[in-house]
């Protein structure tokens, strides 16, 4: 894809946002940090290093957080000090099906929260390889079930990466199964989600440079362990491949130097067809996880700045679900 220099590009409900000269010297640098990784197969035991990836960012002092079970499954309530919406938002979190906690990744959604006034909630959902799919899914379902039983009455999602996935693959069991709580699904905002499991995306191949962490074949080794035997097209699995229409407004950050790139252009495509309020904003030069680095990129600030105002609407009581 190709931005202005000078301002952000827009066609259709995709919106193209150029790369800032100070955001590019960063992410210079932090290529070449992180070069002699990229590719590295990695088992269990690199939860811990993920984690503490995601502890380093940078945390808020107005933020405050509680350990709570919902639905049968443990997490975490991330509380800004002034919260101020009686929705709720839940936040699943990325890691590739197999990494990741709660705990790890309570700064990154504590700036989330601040900016949407309100609460969220992430569940510690069972992780991969020792709980396959459709363990994930059926916790984050429960989950969803259990704040919904608890009288809140609006709730938005989010999600990041694998996140992003059960993000999408939840809102669509709640749209399309006809789930039934006394909430309303309001929204769902996702960072660079895994909709296609097949991994079929050619951004696998045409960003295959350019994306500082991923292989296609790296990629197919955490799927697989997440998936076992599953089919990839199953719509629990694949978002890209569910029912769409009747979902909620759909907003999705993506930067432009991921082999995940494709994912997102066509989920955002097909839900527009599908008559979703889908936006996809597509951040030029920006890695996967580029939100994670607020303090440092201001393309993190700008992502975080906009699901944090799209959150604030959709969880406001009048607004339309």
């Amino acid at each position: 894809m190709q931005g202005s220099t000078t301002g952000r590009t827009s066609t259709g409900s995709v919106v193209v946002h150029p790369l800032d000269p100070e955001d590019a010297a960063i992410t210079a640098a932090f290529r070449a940090m992180v070069s002699s990784a990229k590719g590295a197969r990695q088992g269990i035991e690199a939860r811990g290093q993920f984690d503490a990836f995601m502890e380093s960012v940078s945390p808020r002092d107005d933020v405050t957080f509680e350990t709570d079970t919902l639905g049968g499954v443990p997490g975490l309530w991330v509380k800004p000090a002034d919260w101020r919406s009686a929705g709720v938002t839940v936040h699943l979190h990325g890691g590739w099906f197999n990494f990741g906690s709660a705990k790890a990744y309570r700064h990154l959604v504590g700036h989330i929260a601040a900016r949407a006034g309100a609460r969220a909630f992430i569940p510690d959902y069972r992780l991969a390889p020792e709980h396959p799919f459709p363990a994930a899914t059926d916790d984050v379902l429960a989950c969803y079930r259990g704040l919904a039983g608890s009288g809140v009455r609006r709730i938005a999602l989010t999600g990041d990466s694998a996140g992003g996935n059960l993000a999408l693959v939840l809102a669509s069991r709640v749209t399309g199964e006809a789930v039934s709580t006394s909430a309303i699904l309001v929204g769902i905002a996702v960072l660079s989600p895994v909709t296609d499991l097949t991994l079929s995306g050619v951004t696998y191949d045409t960003r295959a440079d350019a994306d500082p962490f991923f292989t296609r074949l790296q990629v197919a080794d955490l799927v697989h362990s997440y998936l076992g035997s599953a089919d990839a097209r199953y719509p629990l699995a694949s978002p890209l491949d569910g029912e769409l229409a009747g979902m909620p407004p759909v907003r999705i950050h993506v930067g432009d130097d991921e082999v995940l790139l494709d994912d997102s252009l066509r989920y955002a495509a097909r839900a527009v067809a599908a008559g979703v309020d889908a936006r996809l904003d597509v951040w030029m030069g920006m890695p996967h996880g580029f939100p994670a680095s607020i303090g440092k990129l201001k393309a993190a600030a700008q992502a975080l700045d906009a699901v944090g105002a799209f959150l604030t609407e959709r969880l406001k009581a009048h607004a339309r679900p």
